[in-house]
Protein backbone atom coordinates (compact mmCIF):
# COMPACT_ATOMS: atom_id res chain seq x y z
CA UNK A 1 0.00 0.00 0.00
CA UNK A 2 1.43 3.35 -0.86
CA UNK A 3 1.79 5.87 1.96
CA UNK A 4 1.14 9.95 1.91
CA UNK A 5 2.23 12.38 4.15
CA UNK A 6 0.11 15.45 4.33
CA UNK A 7 0.26 18.68 6.56
CA UNK A 8 -2.90 20.84 7.27
CA UNK A 9 -4.29 17.55 7.11
CA UNK A 10 -6.60 19.09 10.41
CA UNK A 11 -7.58 22.45 8.07
CA UNK A 12 -10.04 22.87 4.97
CA UNK A 13 -7.73 21.62 1.93
CA UNK A 14 -6.39 19.09 3.29
CA UNK A 15 -8.95 17.23 5.38
CA UNK A 16 -10.79 17.35 1.78
CA UNK A 17 -7.04 15.62 0.57
CA UNK A 18 -6.71 13.05 3.34
CA UNK A 19 -10.16 12.04 2.92
CA UNK A 20 -9.59 11.66 -1.18
CA UNK A 21 -5.81 9.69 -0.37
CA UNK A 22 -8.16 7.24 1.86
CA UNK A 23 -10.78 6.67 -0.44
CA UNK A 24 -7.85 5.56 -2.99
CA UNK A 25 -6.17 3.51 -1.15
CA UNK A 26 -3.38 5.36 0.59
CA UNK A 27 -1.65 4.86 3.62
CA UNK A 28 -2.40 8.49 5.73
CA UNK A 29 0.15 10.26 7.76
CA UNK A 30 -0.16 13.71 8.97
CA UNK A 31 1.34 16.57 10.13
CA UNK A 32 -0.88 17.63 13.64
CA UNK A 33 0.26 20.37 15.83
CA UNK A 34 -0.02 19.98 19.60
CA UNK A 35 -3.46 21.29 21.23
CA UNK A 36 -4.81 21.44 17.82
CA UNK A 37 -8.28 20.82 16.69
CA UNK A 38 -8.81 17.49 15.58
CA UNK A 39 -12.05 17.43 14.32
CA UNK A 40 -11.96 17.24 10.17
CA UNK A 41 -9.96 13.81 11.48
CA UNK A 42 -12.79 12.41 13.55
CA UNK A 43 -13.27 8.95 12.03
CA UNK A 44 -10.53 8.88 9.66
CA UNK A 45 -7.77 5.98 9.75
CA UNK A 46 -4.91 8.78 9.79
CA UNK A 47 -1.21 7.87 11.65
CA UNK A 48 -1.32 11.19 13.85
CA UNK A 49 2.50 12.40 13.63
CA UNK A 50 2.72 15.79 16.14
CA UNK A 51 4.84 18.60 15.75
CA UNK A 52 4.39 21.72 13.49
CA UNK A 53 6.61 22.70 10.63
CA UNK A 54 9.84 23.67 12.63
CA UNK A 55 9.58 20.39 14.13
CA UNK A 56 12.54 18.85 11.78
CA UNK A 57 12.03 15.85 13.55
CA UNK A 58 8.29 15.42 13.25
CA UNK A 59 8.93 15.70 9.37
CA UNK A 60 11.21 13.20 9.17
CA UNK A 61 8.95 11.34 10.97
CA UNK A 62 6.48 12.20 8.78
CA UNK A 63 8.61 11.56 5.12
CA UNK A 64 9.77 8.19 5.93
CA UNK A 65 8.74 5.37 3.66
CA UNK A 66 6.05 8.12 2.28
CA UNK A 67 5.43 7.92 -1.83
CA UNK A 68 3.95 11.69 -2.04
CA UNK A 69 3.96 14.31 0.30
CA UNK A 70 1.55 17.00 0.19
CA UNK A 71 2.56 20.74 1.64
CA UNK A 72 -0.46 22.24 2.68
CA UNK A 73 -0.24 23.71 5.75
CA UNK A 74 -0.05 27.28 5.91
CA UNK A 75 -1.02 30.33 8.43
CA UNK A 76 -3.90 31.89 6.31
CA UNK A 77 -5.33 35.52 7.75
CA UNK A 78 -5.86 38.21 6.21
CA UNK A 79 -4.59 40.55 9.38
CA UNK A 80 -2.00 39.30 11.92
CA UNK A 81 -0.65 41.63 15.12
CA UNK A 82 2.56 40.15 14.46
CA UNK A 83 3.81 38.86 11.10
CA UNK A 84 6.98 36.72 12.07
CA UNK A 85 4.95 34.32 13.02
CA UNK A 86 3.47 33.69 9.69
CA UNK A 87 6.66 34.09 7.55
CA UNK A 88 8.05 31.43 10.01
CA UNK A 89 5.32 29.12 9.30
CA UNK A 90 4.80 29.60 5.43
CA UNK A 91 7.94 30.18 4.11
CA UNK A 92 10.88 28.24 6.79
CA UNK A 93 8.13 25.66 7.01
CA UNK A 94 8.34 25.23 3.73
CA UNK A 95 11.76 25.08 3.46
CA UNK A 96 11.83 22.39 6.65
CA UNK A 97 9.48 20.57 4.98
CA UNK A 98 10.67 20.35 1.19
CA UNK A 99 14.27 19.52 2.19
CA UNK A 100 13.06 16.69 4.81
CA UNK A 101 10.52 15.30 1.63
CA UNK A 102 14.05 15.42 -0.57
CA UNK A 103 16.21 13.42 2.08
CA UNK A 104 13.88 10.99 2.41
CA UNK A 105 13.44 10.70 -1.36
CA UNK A 106 9.87 10.70 -1.63
CA UNK A 107 8.32 10.71 -5.27
CA UNK A 108 6.47 13.80 -5.90
CA UNK A 109 6.24 16.22 -3.59
CA UNK A 110 3.19 18.40 -4.21
CA UNK A 111 3.20 22.57 -2.67
CA UNK A 112 0.19 24.00 -1.71
CA UNK A 113 0.63 27.79 -3.22
CA UNK A 114 -2.23 30.06 -3.89
CA UNK A 115 -3.54 32.51 -6.86
CA UNK A 116 -2.38 34.92 -4.22
CA UNK A 117 1.27 34.66 -5.59
CA UNK A 118 -0.06 35.47 -9.00
CA UNK A 119 -0.20 39.00 -10.95
CA UNK A 120 -4.43 39.16 -11.55
CA UNK A 121 -4.98 41.00 -14.61
CA UNK A 122 -6.17 45.29 -14.55
CA UNK A 123 -8.73 44.72 -17.22
CA UNK A 124 -10.16 41.81 -15.65
CA UNK A 125 -9.56 39.21 -17.71
CA UNK A 126 -8.33 35.85 -16.50
CA UNK A 127 -5.04 35.41 -15.50
CA UNK A 128 -2.95 32.64 -15.54
CA UNK A 129 0.97 31.22 -14.14
CA UNK A 130 2.61 33.32 -16.67
CA UNK A 131 1.25 36.68 -15.04
CA UNK A 132 4.25 37.59 -12.65
CA UNK A 133 4.70 39.91 -9.86
CA UNK A 134 7.81 41.83 -9.99
CA UNK A 135 9.07 41.48 -6.65
CA UNK A 136 7.32 41.43 -2.80
CA UNK A 137 7.29 45.03 -2.91
CA UNK A 138 4.13 44.72 -5.19
CA UNK A 139 2.13 42.56 -3.10
CA UNK A 140 -0.35 43.61 -0.61
CA UNK A 141 -0.70 41.69 3.04
CA UNK A 142 1.99 39.64 4.91
CA UNK A 143 -0.16 36.11 3.68
CA UNK A 144 0.52 36.96 0.26
CA UNK A 145 4.11 38.17 0.77
CA UNK A 146 4.75 35.30 2.48
CA UNK A 147 3.11 32.75 0.26
CA UNK A 148 5.04 34.62 -3.14
CA UNK A 149 8.22 33.79 -0.63
CA UNK A 150 7.10 30.18 0.10
CA UNK A 151 6.54 29.45 -3.46
CA UNK A 152 9.53 31.06 -4.62
CA UNK A 153 11.46 28.80 -2.63
CA UNK A 154 9.63 26.01 -3.83
CA UNK A 155 10.73 26.12 -7.36
CA UNK A 156 14.48 27.23 -6.18
CA UNK A 157 14.07 23.93 -4.86
CA UNK A 158 12.96 22.13 -7.65
CA UNK A 159 15.47 24.01 -10.00
CA UNK A 160 17.94 22.41 -7.42
CA UNK A 161 16.32 19.01 -8.42
CA UNK A 162 14.11 18.23 -5.68
CA UNK A 163 10.38 16.82 -7.59
CA UNK A 164 8.63 19.20 -6.58
CA UNK A 165 5.42 20.82 -8.31
CA UNK A 166 3.62 23.76 -7.25
CA UNK A 167 -0.56 24.28 -7.58
CA UNK A 168 -2.16 27.26 -6.73
CA UNK A 169 -5.88 27.20 -5.81
CA UNK A 170 -8.14 29.81 -5.70
CA UNK A 171 -10.99 30.29 -3.76
CA UNK A 172 -11.82 27.07 -2.09
CA UNK A 173 -15.78 26.75 -0.75
CA UNK A 174 -17.40 23.43 0.56
CA UNK A 175 -17.84 21.31 3.41
CA UNK A 176 -14.64 21.00 7.00
CA UNK A 177 -14.38 24.54 6.66
CA UNK A 178 -13.67 24.62 10.57
CA UNK A 179 -12.36 27.74 11.36
CA UNK A 180 -13.81 28.83 8.81
CA UNK A 181 -11.43 30.57 6.14
CA UNK A 182 -11.96 33.59 5.15
CA UNK A 183 -13.78 32.62 2.32
CA UNK A 184 -15.70 30.37 4.46
CA UNK A 185 -16.35 33.84 6.62
CA UNK A 186 -17.77 35.93 4.10
CA UNK A 187 -20.46 32.51 3.60
CA UNK A 188 -21.21 32.49 7.54
CA UNK A 189 -21.15 36.50 7.61
CA UNK A 190 -23.74 36.33 5.21
CA UNK A 191 -26.12 33.86 6.48
CA UNK A 192 -25.99 35.68 9.77
CA UNK A 193 -27.13 39.03 8.26
CA UNK A 194 -23.48 40.48 8.63
CA UNK A 195 -23.27 41.51 4.84
CA UNK A 196 -25.37 44.67 4.57
CA UNK A 197 -23.40 45.47 0.94
CA UNK A 198 -21.11 44.57 -1.31
CA UNK A 199 -18.43 45.98 -3.16
CA UNK A 200 -17.13 45.98 -7.00
CA UNK A 201 -14.74 43.30 -7.00
CA UNK A 202 -14.48 39.75 -8.00
CA UNK A 203 -13.17 36.36 -7.36
CA UNK A 204 -12.55 32.58 -8.37
CA UNK A 205 -14.44 30.07 -6.61
CA UNK A 206 -13.62 26.44 -6.65
CA UNK A 207 -15.33 23.34 -5.18
CA UNK A 208 -12.61 22.37 -2.33
CA UNK A 209 -13.35 18.66 -3.12
CA UNK A 210 -11.90 19.70 -6.89
CA UNK A 211 -8.53 21.63 -5.35
CA UNK A 212 -8.06 17.99 -3.48
CA UNK A 213 -7.92 16.57 -6.37
CA UNK A 214 -6.13 18.86 -8.25
CA UNK A 215 -3.35 18.13 -5.57
CA UNK A 216 -3.88 14.29 -6.57
CA UNK A 217 -3.24 14.75 -9.83
CA UNK A 218 -0.67 16.92 -9.38
CA UNK A 219 1.58 14.08 -7.78
CA UNK A 220 0.43 11.41 -10.86
CA UNK A 221 1.03 13.67 -13.50
CA UNK A 222 2.43 17.19 -12.58
CA UNK A 223 5.82 18.29 -14.16
CA UNK A 224 8.54 19.37 -11.38
CA UNK A 225 9.07 23.00 -11.04
CA UNK A 226 5.34 24.07 -12.75
CA UNK A 227 2.90 25.92 -10.94
CA UNK A 228 -1.01 24.80 -11.87
CA UNK A 229 -4.06 27.16 -11.51
CA UNK A 230 -6.74 24.97 -10.01
CA UNK A 231 -9.66 27.05 -10.21
CA UNK A 232 -13.25 26.69 -11.05
CA UNK A 233 -15.66 29.64 -11.77
CA UNK A 234 -15.23 33.51 -12.16
CA UNK A 235 -17.57 35.40 -9.90
CA UNK A 236 -18.02 38.77 -9.07
CA UNK A 237 -19.07 39.89 -5.46
CA UNK A 238 -22.55 40.54 -6.46
CA UNK A 239 -23.26 37.13 -8.42
CA UNK A 240 -21.59 35.16 -5.39
CA UNK A 241 -23.62 36.64 -2.78
CA UNK A 242 -26.91 36.28 -5.56
CA UNK A 243 -26.21 32.28 -5.71
CA UNK A 244 -25.88 32.50 -1.55
CA UNK A 245 -29.17 34.02 -1.28
CA UNK A 246 -30.90 31.59 -3.40
CA UNK A 247 -29.66 28.87 -1.34
CA UNK A 248 -30.33 29.74 1.64
CA UNK A 249 -33.39 31.37 1.02
CA UNK A 250 -32.28 34.55 2.33
CA UNK A 251 -32.53 38.08 1.12
CA UNK A 252 -29.10 39.78 -1.08
CA UNK A 253 -27.54 43.07 -0.64
CA UNK A 254 -28.40 45.24 -3.28
CA UNK A 255 -26.63 48.21 -2.01
CA UNK A 256 -23.09 48.52 -3.23
CA UNK A 257 -20.37 50.33 -1.19
CA UNK A 258 -18.21 52.54 -3.10
CA UNK A 259 -14.20 51.76 -2.49
CA UNK A 260 -13.18 54.79 -1.05
CA UNK A 261 -15.77 54.27 1.72
CA UNK A 262 -14.96 50.75 2.25
CA UNK A 263 -11.40 51.54 2.15
CA UNK A 264 -11.85 54.46 4.98
CA UNK A 265 -13.40 51.94 6.99
CA UNK A 266 -11.08 49.63 6.77
CA UNK A 267 -8.33 51.52 7.69
CA UNK A 268 -10.16 53.12 10.95
CA UNK A 269 -11.20 49.55 11.97
CA UNK A 270 -7.47 48.07 11.52
CA UNK A 271 -6.19 51.16 12.84
CA UNK A 272 -8.25 50.47 16.36
CA UNK A 273 -7.69 46.97 16.44
CA UNK A 274 -3.86 47.88 16.30
CA UNK A 275 -4.53 50.56 19.81
CA UNK A 276 -6.85 48.27 21.34
CA UNK A 277 -6.02 44.34 20.17
CA UNK A 278 -8.51 42.11 18.76
CA UNK A 279 -9.19 41.49 14.95
CA UNK A 280 -10.51 44.03 12.30
CA UNK A 281 -13.92 43.27 10.71
CA UNK A 282 -12.92 44.47 7.74
CA UNK A 283 -8.79 44.00 7.64
CA UNK A 284 -7.52 46.89 5.36
CA UNK A 285 -5.49 44.72 3.61
CA UNK A 286 -8.64 42.74 2.43
CA UNK A 287 -10.36 46.03 1.07
CA UNK A 288 -6.75 46.73 -0.59
CA UNK A 289 -7.01 43.11 -2.43
CA UNK A 290 -10.88 43.67 -3.39
CA UNK A 291 -9.54 46.74 -5.69
CA UNK A 292 -8.80 43.34 -8.37
CA UNK A 293 -10.71 41.19 -10.06
CA UNK A 294 -8.64 38.07 -8.76
CA UNK A 295 -10.24 36.25 -11.89
CA UNK A 296 -7.75 33.62 -13.09
CA UNK A 297 -8.06 30.33 -15.62
CA UNK A 298 -7.36 26.56 -15.52
CA UNK A 299 -6.46 25.82 -18.38
CA UNK A 300 -2.79 24.57 -17.93
CA UNK A 301 -3.81 22.38 -15.20
CA UNK A 302 -7.10 21.34 -17.49
CA UNK A 303 -4.35 20.30 -20.39
CA UNK A 304 -1.74 18.61 -18.67
CA UNK A 305 -3.16 16.97 -15.17
CA UNK A 306 -6.87 16.11 -16.66
CA UNK A 307 -8.23 18.59 -14.02
CA UNK A 308 -11.57 19.06 -13.88
CA UNK A 309 -13.82 21.70 -11.35
CA UNK A 310 -17.11 21.01 -10.80
CA UNK A 311 -19.79 23.63 -10.41
CA UNK A 312 -18.44 26.37 -8.24
CA UNK A 313 -22.17 27.36 -7.44
CA UNK A 314 -23.56 23.77 -6.17
CA UNK A 315 -20.24 24.32 -3.55
CA UNK A 316 -21.60 27.22 -2.98
CA UNK A 317 -24.73 25.47 -1.84
CA UNK A 318 -23.14 23.11 0.25
CA UNK A 319 -21.42 25.30 2.20
CA UNK A 320 -24.47 27.12 3.04
CA UNK A 321 -26.07 23.37 4.30
CA UNK A 322 -23.02 22.61 5.99
CA UNK A 323 -22.35 25.67 8.15
CA UNK A 324 -25.89 25.56 9.17
CA UNK A 325 -26.32 22.00 9.62
CA UNK A 326 -22.69 22.43 11.95
CA UNK A 327 -24.07 25.82 14.18
CA UNK A 328 -22.23 28.37 12.19
CA UNK A 329 -25.41 29.94 11.10
CA UNK A 330 -28.17 31.02 13.53
CA UNK A 331 -30.67 29.16 14.19
CA UNK A 332 -33.47 31.55 11.97
CA UNK A 333 -31.40 29.80 9.27
CA UNK A 334 -32.45 26.24 10.08
CA UNK A 335 -35.51 26.93 8.12
CA UNK A 336 -34.23 28.73 5.54
CA UNK A 337 -32.31 26.19 3.89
Amino acid sequence: MDSAFVTGGTGFVGANLVRLLLEKGFRVKTLVRPKADQRNLEGQAVEIIEGDLLDKKALRAGCAGARYVFHVAADYRLWVSNPDDMYATNVDGTLNMINAAGKAGVERIVHCSSVSTIKPSKNRLPADESSEYGGVEEIVSHYKKSKFLSEKAAVALAASGLPVVIVNPSAPIGPYDVKPTPTGKMVVDFLNGRMPSYIDTGLNVVNVRDAAMGHYLAAVKGRCGQRYILGGENMTLKQLLNVLADAAGLPAPSFKTPYALAYLFGALDTARARCFGGEPLVPLDAVKMAKYYMWFNSRKAEQELGYRPTSARAALAEAVAWFTANGYAKARMAAAV
